[in-house]
């Protein structure tokens, strides 16, 4: 498996020595291999020619090549999969890290058509980029997860049955806005604020907020017990209940 990339070389970058060959000019193949040899370059804190890899997303962003986005999905998996593990809501997910590495190419892929792609002038850009998707699409699960346990419980079944049914993801973020400000105006003090942003925003454990905010709580119990309460106010409250 390729080591994870923990960090990039602000551009422009180095060229490796030797005599380079234009990468616009080489077929697909021979432009994976150099891409991933540089890679390997790279992890070895050598100098590295990143153009291989940027005219590699080039041809599969721009020219909408298939062959050379599976190319990238191979490569690059690694990678973001290293990225989900490392997001702090990804262990309250529900999901696999297969599942988010999957969506987070998607997104990639669906933010960046070619009229798009000058606005990445480079590999860090990009890779930048596709660390911000992986990220997004765990934090986006965890709170969809966690957007359903605050729910009373008939609002959670309409919820499903008209999501099902959404065609705007527009739509979606409204709502979930509209919902999150509903619920911080049912909170009462920074103790209930710091347990409701900790454990469905963050995927904190009762122990982690514990040891993070110890000015807030005499004890893990309380912790526990402040939980509890602002779940049953919450799944109980008329606002939330004609917001749906």
């Amino acid at each position: 498996m390729t080591q994870p990339m923990t960090a990039l070389a602000p551009a422009p970058y180095p060229i490796t020595a030797g005599a380079p060959c234009d990468p616009r000019k080489m077929d697909l193949t021979s432009l994976a291999r150099r891409a991933l040899a540089e890679s390997r370059r790279f992890y070895r804190h050598e100098e590295y020619d990143s153009r291989y890899a940027y005219e590699l997303f080039r041809r599969a962003l721009v020219e909408r090549d298939d062959t050379a986005w599976a190319l990238i999905f191979e490569q690059y998996t690694p990678l973001v999969e290293h990225w989900v593990r490392r997001t702090g809501a990804f262990t309250v997910s529900g999901e696999t890290s297969d599942f988010f590495v999957s969506a987070a190419f998607t997104r990639f892929w669906r933010a960046i058509p070619a009229e798009r792609f000058s606005s990445f002038p480079t590999l860090a850009s990009l890779l930048n980029y596709l660390r911000r998707c992986a990220t997004c699409v765990v934090i986006d699960s965890a709170r969809a997860r966690s957007y359903a346990d605050l729910l009373p419980e008939e609002a959670v079944n309409w919820n499903q049955q008209r999501m099902a049914y959404a065609d705007e993801e527009a739509t979606e973020q409204v709502s979930r806005e509209e919902f999150w400000q509903l619920v911080d105006g049912l909170l009462t003090n920074e103790a209930e604020r710091v347990i409701v942003r900790c454990s469905y925003l963050l995927g904190m454990k009762p122990g982690e907020i514990l040891a993070e905010w110890g000015r807030l709580f005499s004890c893990i119990e309380e912790v526990y017990t402040i939980k509890r309460g602002i779940l049953s106010r919450l799944r109980k409250s008329p606002e939330l209940r004609g917001l749906y």
